[in-house]
């Protein structure tokens, strides 16, 4: 809201109750006067009668109320009072519309009411409408909202109307962000109803008004509503007096209808009997002073705001609404190991001496006594049966004679004075004998609070040898030791053990010490419960005076804290129970019997857990014997004793593809929830188990878990293993890669030798693959057949004469042949020829260069004319091929590379026919048109001493013939 708006409004409202509307006209037997109270929306009447008939008359009168226009009359309002001669009368009105919204009107009229009267009982005239227009005197200033911060009370309706210098405006206001429905009231006024309205908070709640052209971004008119919570009756209203001088009253003003703004709750006490009234400064309590002669009090308490008025009685007698003072100066007297006295004083209430009080006795926390007793200004009371060197605390409070309430506590600690320990302590051993002396562990538990009444100073031990009595000895431990050592000459003793504080010594506890040597006691299995563990015994044919159990939390002995309870000699069992227990924790217990003679001797041996729990741990398993059909599961390693309970058997699960299981396995489903077999094992000493009649090549998973009486070990892990695979497969797997290998390194050889022999060692050139035969031209018969050398045997042999000086280095060879710069060729016959002397007839001359390396110019191979009688010389060559070959022989091997000079070759010459139709005895029916002769070398060499010089050295060849078998030279 702006703030010129804000000081408009207020300004304007402060003139409204100035002005007042009159009408005064003396024709008329009544004059009204309106006024306007804007804050509480009220209008005040006040008027006067005229030419009364009486000085005092009683007179009714009727009031209209009419709103906008004089005819739309809202209110009608009947009063009576009497009347005096002059007086001016007054009456309020409050509009649930605030007056600034609209014109209201109001008139009256009035009549005699008197019964002495009865024809006076006629209504006066109407007086003059008097208007009351709050609206004339806002100006044309900007929107206003009626009311201004008005204070209603929750749940109440309130209307709120939106003031416009425009008519038909369409502006929409809202509370707490909720929109308002609206209801024109004129052109210029909206009005709102809210409904049944509830306390948001102390502050207020706003209500504002948009979307009007006449409103100020920013300024927004509006109002806040503050409303105030409904005013309750009080609740328990009481007084009490505590001295007979001043009553306290107290109550429950419950709700608290007070705003920071608004503050009307108030309280006032009125007392009937006196007529006084008091207004209480507080909202929950008041005094009143007590008057010397009165007893009885009548009380009205009343609670008023704004809006309400409430009110509670009470009435009382002052003798029964005593709240005594706190007892003070508490004392203990006469304190001892047992008793003590307790006194106090109490504040005197003049004639109301008599007290009653309470008394109580508090030790470790909780009242162990509670006493009445009846007193005066000073009390007193005995306490007895208090236990020695304890802390007490102790307390009193009073009520008066005609009880009401109870004083507060008052109180005091002491302690009663120490006495000697009552009893023994509760002692024992653990003997070991070494070479017959005794080590003894003494133990003993510490006394109790009640039992060593004081703190123990220190343990006495005194031993003393059964052989000699007389021979003891004597040991101090200071406390809080719970135990000491001993090591004793032999095993036969008696103990003695007490303990000692300022005011004296215990009883002693006494022990007998005997060599224990080594009983072979039978270890028993025993389950604990949830009140502890649960043991039994049968009894020893001699006389006990009691029992000892006592028990360890581990297999040693030493190793842990040794525990034990004393029991009666008709005992027969016991369940031994310990804070000290621990769930999955394995106890060994062992009985012993205490002779009369007070030596214990062991009974029985126990062992068990208070608690089950299920293995921690799986075993760790071994597979071995992997067959096809089975393999072998071991766990020998797994240590049963230190589990978290009695292994009682394992469990095998076993899971595969395979849907069916093994014969000795049953379906179940697994701890993973997955669907599989398993196998109980109830012995829980085998440790090794077969698992037989699987599928061969097939992968399954094993867990092998141990089970207790709590449950089965951890879920995983899953062991694998895949059962071997059949001997024909396996063969074939193995076969398969070895014979592809095996291929496979043949073609690589293959090829290799290929490769070798092409490099190193190439074949003989094939004649029938030869160039020379592109040379051959037949005229008729286009296929030509080349001789086999398998078919033809050697005709001819080309000497070539190598004269010494020049040595030719052989391929490869390591030393030179002699050569001459022009070699000379030789052809020797060896086939039979005819006795003609014609020459022969045309032929082609093969060198092979491969295999003699030693002519490599050797010239051209031309015509050889060849005699048919053998040269002179060669006689003994003229026998068959064979023949000659052997001769051959040797001198071909006597060469490793390397021909001496003055050495022939030959050079193997073959007569080609002519071609025929493929056999070799056909007679020609062609001559062949020769072609320059090809040379190859031949692989044998001639002996020197075979070789003759040709007839004419000048000439390039010679020749010489070989008769075939059964020829004579001629």
């Amino acid at each position: 809201m702006a703030p010129m708006a804000v000081f408009q409004t207020s300004f304007l409202l402060a003139l409204l109750p100035l002005s007042a509307h009159q009408s005064e006209v003396s024709s008329e037997p009544l004059s009204l006067n309106v006024s306007i109270s804007s804050a509480q929306q009220r209008l005040h009447l006040k008027w006067s009668v005229h030419n009364l008939t009486h000085p005092e008359l009683k007179m009714a009168f009727q009031i209209e109320i009419s709103r906008i226009n004089k005819s739309n009359v809202i209110w009608v309002e009947n009063y009576s009072t009497t009347v005096q001669q002059n007086q001016t009368l007054h009456w309020t009105w409050e509009s649930e519309l605030p007056l600034e919204c609209a014109t209201h009107f109001v008139r009256i009229w009035g009549k005699e009411d008197d019964a002495w009267a009865p024809h006076q009982r006629v209504w006066s005239s109407w007086s003059s409408w008097v208007k009351v227009d709050a609206q004339s005197l806002l100006g044309q200033g900007p929107p206003l909202v009626f009311p201004i911060d008005k204070l209603v009370e929750e749940g109440s309706n309130v209307t709120v109307c939106y003031v416009s210098r425009h008519s038909q405006s369409n502006v929409s206001c809202l509370l707490h962000g909720q929109r308002i429905p609206r209801e024109q009231l004129d052109t210029h006024v909206s009005v709102f109803t809210l409904t049944n309205v509830s306390f948001i908070s102390t502050w207020g709640s706003n209500f504002y008004c948009e979307n009007d052209p006449d409103i100020i971004a920013g300024a927004e008119p509006g109002t806040v509503l503050f409303v105030s919570k409904v005013l309750e009756e009080p609740k328990g209203f009481s007084c009490e007096t505590r001295d007979f001088r001043t009553l306290n009253c107290t109550w429950d003003p419950r709700s608290d209808t007070d705003l920071p703004k608004y503050r009307s709750q108030r309280y006032a006490l009125f007392e009937s009997f006196s007529g006084k009234t008091k207004s209480c400064e507080q909202k929950n309590w008041c005094t009143w002073q007590v008057a010397q002669d009165s007893q009885m009090y009548n009380f009205t308490l009343i609670a008023e705001n704004y809006f309400r008025k409430r009110s509670v009685n009470l009435l009382f007698n002052l003798a029964h609404r005593v709240h005594p003072m706190t007892p003070f100066n508490v004392l203990f007297e006469s304190v001892s190991t047992a008793n003590a006295t307790m006194t106090w004083k109490v504040h005197s209430l003049g004639n109301f001496s008599t007290f009653l009080c309470q008394v109580e006795l508090h030790g470790e926390g909780r009242a162990i006594q509670q006493h009445n007793a009846s007193s005066q200004v000073d009390g007193q009371y005995f306490f007895s049966g208090l236990a020695p060197a304890t802390e007490y605390a102790a307390r009193v409070r009073c009520a008066a004679k005609h009880f009401w309430k109870w004083s507060e506590w008052a109180g005091q600690n002491f302690s009663t004075l120490q006495a000697a320990p009552s009893k023994a302590p509760d002692v024992w051993r653990s003997v070991r004998s070494t070479l017959g002396s005794c080590n003894v562990t003494l133990f003993w538990k510490p006394l109790s609070k009640s039992q060593a009444h004081g703190e123990v100073l220190f343990y006495n031990v005194a031993t003393e040898f059964l052989g000699r009595p007389s021979s003891s000895k004597l040991f101090s431990i200071p406390a809080p030791a719970t135990g000491t050592e001993l090591s004793l000459d032999g095993c036969s003793h008696k103990i003695r053990v007490t303990a000692s504080n300022s005011a004296g010594t215990s009883p002693a506890s006494v022990m007998a010490i005997r060599d224990p040597g080594n009983p072979e006691v039978k270890e028993e299995r025993i389950q604990g419960t949830e009140d502890g563990v649960s043991m039994s015994w049968k009894p020893p044919p001699g006389d006990v005076i009691g029992y000892v159990v006592d028990w360890c939390d581990g297999p040693q002995e030493s190793s842990c804290d040794l525990q034990w309870e004393n029991l009666g000699p008709n005992a027969t069992s016991t369940i031994i129970s310990s804070d000290a227990f621990r769930p999955g924790v394995r106890y060994n217990f062992r009985i012993y019997g205490i002779s009369p003679e007070s030596t214990a001797y062991l009974l029985e041996r126990k062992t068990g857990y208070s608690q089950e729990l299920a293995p921690a741990n799986n075993p760790r398993v071994n597979i071995s014997n992997l067959t096809q059909h089975s393999f072998t599961l071991s766990w020998e390693d797994y240590a049963t004793d230190s589990q978290p309970g009695f292994i009682q058997g394992y469990r095998i699960y076993l899971r595969s593809k395979a849907e069916q299981c093994p014969p000795e396995f049953t379906k179940a489903d697994l701890p993973d929830n997955s669907e599989g077999c398993k196998h109980d094992i109830d012995n829980p000493e085998q440790k090794t188990f077969v698992v037989e009649n699987l599928q061969p090549e097939s992968f399954y998973e094993f867990l092998v878990t141990p089970r207790t009486r709590a449950g089965e070990g951890p879920a995983h892990p899953f062991g694998k293993v895949t059962t071997r695979e059949q001997h024909a497969h396996a063969l074939i797997r193995t076969i398969l890669p070895m014979v592809f290998l095996l291929l496979l390194l043949t073609v690589l050889c293959y090829v290799k030798s290929q490769w070798m022999k092409e490099t190193c060692y190439p074949d003989i050139p094939d004649p029938y693959k030869s160039s020379v035969l592109s040379l051959l031209k037949p005229k008729e018969n286009a296929h030509l057949t080349i001789m086999s050398a398998h078919d033809c045997i050697p005709d001819k042999l080309e000497v070539v004469n190598k004269p010494e000086g020049i040595k030719a280095q052989f391929p490869g060879a390591r030393k030179s042949l002699a050569e001459t710069d022009r070699t000379k060729h030789d052809y020797i016959y060896l086939l039979p020829t005819e006795k003609s002397s014609v020459g022969p007839g045309p032929g082609i001359c093969f060198e092979n260069l491969t295999y003699n390396q030693a002519a490599p110019d050797a010239g051209f191979c031309g015509p050889v004319p060849a005699p048919h009688t053998a040269p002179p010389g060669m006689g003994g060559l003229l026998t068959a091929p064979g023949n000659l070959l052997r001769s051959l022989e040797p001198s071909y091997m006597n060469s490793s590379g390397e021909t001496p000079a003055g050495e022939t070759t030959l050079n193997y010459v073959s007569q080609v026919a002519s071609p025929t139709s493929g056999h070799k005895d056909s007679p020609p029916t062609n001559s062949l048109e020769l072609a320059p002769r090809s040379e190859y070398r031949m692989q044998m060499a001639i002996p020197p001493g075979l070789a003759s010089p040709s007839p004419n050295e000048n000439s390039s060849l010679s020749s010489m013939s070989f008769l075939g078998p059964g020829e004579h030279r001629g």
